[in-house]
């Protein structure tokens, strides 16, 4: 089958690689559309000891069942692999178990590829009318999901009544809007560094602001969401937060500093790291991507796969504003 494999730090080159072989409770999918994740831009820089190369990378995909009794069911799919007799599974916190593992991640090759083998328990079916690409969307979205939830689980007051700042306007934090939105926010405010995103976030329909301009005032927030997680956005969540008000921590950007403990602790600040999604947010986030109650989704940018190590250099270079590319076999 043709992959597109990482091969070395900046180096992704598209070769035949063995087709998968999969286990007993497993299918193949045969890949039609997979997303470029932070994570897989994380590894490709050789920044990610847990994923050495050579290596498929690519989690976040879709396509149609390629094996067994479902062969032809057009699904996307839930990368997290568990164990699902797994204490954490059994409570339905799949993601928290430390048995966890990931497509992308040894001992599991990756979606940048024809085919990809996942348990069947981790595939979900998506309708005919619903476009691949968006279906691809399902993982990114359902961790913008999870964090708006939990947000939302730890505010004193109803969504609709906070002021709300979603600090970064990729993948995540557009999602994260977007979903803020759909549950309810109506003061909501976005930042993004790079002015191709501001224009995509406007083109959805969200508020947007520069960094470092026009920001919100110090201690006048109820609910940061950081979908940035470095030292700087940390600092500005903690800066802008209201006493007792809410930061959900969900980007993962190397880095522990900018925290303000001191005003953490003084103004009984909730900081709630948040990491992935439960197959429930999962499964509710497919369903509202094929209702399309998350708008038109026009922030993506499809290309061909063997086009994927120039678009891997375009993300680096700044020079896309589609807060997703879709990579399609």
């Amino acid at each position: 089958m043709k992959a597109l494999v990482y091969t070395g730090p900046n180096s992704l080159v598209v070769r035949d690689e063995p087709a998968p072989v999969p286990l007993a409770d497993e299918v193949l999918v045969r890949v039609e559309a997979v997303g470029i994740c932070g994570s897989d831009m994380h590894a490709y820089h050789g920044f990610d000891a847990r994923r050495p190369p050579p290596l498929i990378l690519g989690h976040e995909a879709a396509g149609r069942i390629a094996t067994g009794p479902r062969a032809g069911e057009r699904v996307t799919i839930n990368p997290l692999v568990v164990d699902p007799s797994c204490p954490y599974a059994v409570e339905g916190r799949w993601h928290l178990s430390p048995t966890r593992q990931i497509i992308s991640m040894p001992p599991r090759p990756g979606a940048f590829a024809e085919l990809v083998r996942i348990p069947l328990r981790n595939v979900v079916a998506i309708p005919d009318a619903m476009p691949v690409a968006h279906a691809a969307l399902a993982e990114p979205v359902a961790v913008a999901w999870h964090a708006v939830k939990v947000g939302m689980q730890r505010l004193h007051q109803p969504l609709p009544a906070c002021r709300v700042v979603v600090l970064g306007g990729g993948a995540i934090g557009l999602a994260a809007g977007l979903v803020a939105r759909l549950f309810g926010a109506r003061d909501l405010l976005l930042g993004e560094t790079n002015p191709l995103r501001r224009e995509t976030v406007l083109a959805e329909g969200l508020a947007v602001y520069r960094p470092g301009h026009d920001e919100p005032p110090d201690d006048s927030i109820d609910l940061v969401i950081d979908a940035v997680g470095a030292d700087a956005t940390r600092a500005t969540a903690c800066r802008m937060v209201r006493p007792g008000g809410v930061i959900v921590h969900v980007g993962l950007l190397p880095g522990q500093g900018g925290l303000d403990i001191r005003k953490i602790t003084l103004q009984e600040i909730t900081l709630a790291g948040v990491y992935c999604y439960t197959p429930a947010d999962f499964a509710q986030t497919v369903e509202a991507l094929a209702r399309g109650r998350l708008g038109a989704l026009g922030w993506i940018e499809q290309r061909p796969l063997v086009e994927g190590s120039r678009a891997f250099a375009d993300i680096d270079a700044g020079l896309v504003g589609a807060a997703k590319i879709i990579l399609e076999t």
